[in-house]
């Protein structure tokens, strides 16, 4: 019988993303299937993510501290599980141990999920846990039915670090919605004053040290010395912005490089379409690398760094280039050489292309996601 999965998100839906677009797809799929949607963010979505998330059989909550651990998180979660019902429940950037599993259990939910979307420190090493956090972990997560990993290095990471029986860790790829690849660059060029005759390289992320934006900063002095005629775009909000755009300002660079700010909707606003090269120079152990994903689908090769789930997504000199973090003068060797050779621009943006088609597509990860809940069927003849 069809019956109702609440997906929990510890974010705010602040723009058409990886998340929204998830969040959408998989309601869509359980609609068809019969099933209702709750999806519950930190915040209420704004009017435009609202619309995009709205669809038959959807509703929407939001629990503002439910990425924290206490009491008034666990009676207003309680409320929500009295007020749906559900026969699943699926938790996403929450804490890896929780009292979660133990509560879903206390109100009859049938099967309840957990994703580990968590990017790890610079450096991370994957170690098993001391036995009295394993104790605590495997006892609060032994009604989890499954934790799903974004990336096979994230499985790694959980398996070994042993909170969770390596039987109930699986991985399920994030994916593209590759529907919505229609922004127009043209227009993205124009609306940001970007000369007709420069050459885009962009990274869209956080503006974080996390990110490597400095390291893309001083990989961009590096190639302006050799090709002026490029423009670095970089799309996205953070604390450390206006520190990246003086470091810009007194490079004396400033009139080569775009801040954007938070895009909305980055695949419908013809960002990735608009650039010749997709950078993502993170310092950090990243799980997956949505916007690495969302370049990819766009056609277009990626310089990333050689980090945490990165390198199963990019493959080195297939569908772009790996470079080790930290390392802007190799960033920039890779650079210049895409800028000055459209025919490897375009194979590798074709590549890039089809490993999403066939590993990141967001519609058949999402109905590998409902195979797992058991409410979907398997194979062919479905």
């Amino acid at each position: 019988m069809p019956g109702t999965v609440l997906s929990v998100f510890a974010v705010n839906p602040q723009r058409v993303g990886g998340v929204e677009m998830f969040a959408r797809e998989l309601s869509l799929q359980l609609d068809t299937l019969g099933w209702k949607s709750v999806l519950c963010f930190l915040d209420a979505p704004p009017p435009n993510v609202g619309r995009f998330l709205a669809a038959p059989g959807v509703s929407i909550e939001w629990l503002p501290d439910i990425d924290r651990l206490q009491w008034s998180v666990l009676r207003d979660m309680s409320g929500l599980l009295r007020k749906y019902r559900p026969e699943i429940v699926h938790m996403h950037f929450t804490a890896q141990v929780s009292p979660f599993p133990w509560l879903a259990r206390l109100h009859s939910v049938r099967s309840n999920y957990l994703t580990d979307h968590i990017s790890r420190a610079e450096g991370y090493a994957p170690k098993r846990a001391a036995w009295w956090k394993l104790a605590i972990g495997r006892t609060l997560n032994w009604p989890l039915t499954g934790l799903i990993a974004v990336s096979d290095y994230n499985a790694l990471c959980d398996i070994t670090y042993g909170a969770i029986p390596k039987r109930r860790v699986m991985r399920i790829y994030n994916g593209v919605d590759l529907s919505r690849i229609c922004g127009d660059p043209v227009r993205f060029r124009q609306e940001h004053k970007i000369p007709a005759n420069r050459a885009i390289v962009l990274q869209v992320s956080w503006m974080i040290p996390e990110k490597g934006v400095e390291d893309l900063i001083e990989a961009a002095k590096l190639v302006l010395a050799s090709n002026p005629n490029v423009q670095f775009v970089l799309g996205g909000e953070g604390v450390c912005r206006q520190e990246y755009m003086a470091r810009v300002e007194a490079a004396g660079i400033a009139d080569h490089f775009t801040w954007t700010g938070l895009i909305d909707d980055p695949l419908a606003s013809g960002v990735y379409q608009a650039a010749d090269v997709v950078c993502q120079l993170s310092r950090w152990q990243e799980a997956f690398g949505w916007m690495i994903a969302e370049a990819m689908a766009c056609g277009k090769p990626v310089v990333a760094s050689r980090v945490g789930g990165i390198p199963e997504i990019v493959e080195d000199g297939i569908s772009g280039y790996l470079v080790h973090r930290r390392q802007p003068a190799e960033a920039a060797d890779r650079i210049l050489r895409l800028l000055d050779d459209p025919e490897l621009r375009r194979k590798m943006g074709a590549s890039a292309r089809r490993a999403v088609e066939t590993r990141f597509n967001l519609q058949q990860n999402v109905t590998e996601l409902l195979q797992l809940y058991g409410i979907a069927c398997r194979g062919a003849g479905c």
